[in-house]
């Protein structure tokens, strides 16, 4: 098993307007991107229960072309709220790191 942050080169999260959240995976080199997509590490639900969303506020998106997997999902108060704490979406991402890849 490895970590997905040991797999994928890129880890990134960002808005994606002020009520969505987007995450970004990106490989470098087509054996990496197979691996994930294989294992079924980023799926709609598990994405969902790792981010607290409900499953039909989540996407998930492979882009084999591009070697790349996106997750978005709404966010729970809009970006720069009073109660946000990550005005622009640039932290969400660490939660992927830890996630194992058989």
């Amino acid at each position: 098993m490895a970590r997905l942050e040991d797999i994928a080169r890129v880890i990134r999260s960002k808005n994606a307007g002020p009520y969505c959240v987007t995450l970004d995976i990106l490989f470098g080199d087509e054996a990496a991107y197979r691996r994930v997509e294989r294992s079924g590490a980023i799926t709609r639900e598990r994405m969902a229960a790792l981010y607290r969303r409900p499953v039909e506020a989540v996407e998930v998106f492979h882009h084999p072309a591009a070697l790349a997997m996106k997750v978005s999902f709404a966010r729970q108060v809009p970006a720069g709220s009073v109660q946000d704490t990550d005005l622009y979406g640039a932290q969400q991402h660490v939660l992927l790191y830890p996630i194992e890849v058989p």
